[in-house]
């Protein structure tokens, strides 16, 4: 089973529900979340849920705030998380590929809904090269 764990703040709940929509009609297990309106709220609480998941059950991970900044430093707390933000596919391809990234993060209010899904396809198509890359990501957690 393909699972993907996703979490938005307000700012991002739009572009959550397009692509839960286009990932579930690729066959892949959604797990929402939340937030679950357009309601003010605030992205930690959604980061954390996305990262804990991420963290103990190996998933992988998106996450969507206005910039993909403030969800990129909240996933990024979790040992075991490598979130990246992402705004072009190959950024979100070099993540996966050379970062070993588990989580990407995009800022809804700087990308289209559709170039976003570009940008999941290439992290979701990307595999870890490992390699003089693995030393590198062996250092990243302070545990």
């Amino acid at each position: 089973m393909k699972k993907l764990v996703i979490g938005s703040d307000h700012a991002g709940f739009e572009l959550k529900k397009y692509l839960i929509k286009v990932f579930e009609d690729k066959g892949w297990v959604m797990d929402d979340k939340g937030t679950y309106s357009n309601e003010s709220t605030d992205y930690p609480d959604y980061a954390h849920a996305v990262a804990t998941e991420v963290e103990t059950n190996s998933a992988l991970g998106i996450l969507i705030c206005g910039s993909a900044s403030g969800v990129c430093m909240s996933a990024n707390k979790h040992p075991g998380v490598r979130a990246a933000q992402c705004w072009l596919p190959q950024i979100a391809q070099l993540a996966k590929q050379h970062n070993d990234a588990n989580v990407i993060c995009l800022p809804a209010r700087f990308i289209a809904k559709e170039f976003a899904v570009e940008i999941v396809d290439a992290f979701l198509s990307a595999t870890f090269e490992g390699g003089r890359h693995e030393r590198r990501v062996n250092k990243i957690s302070c545990n």
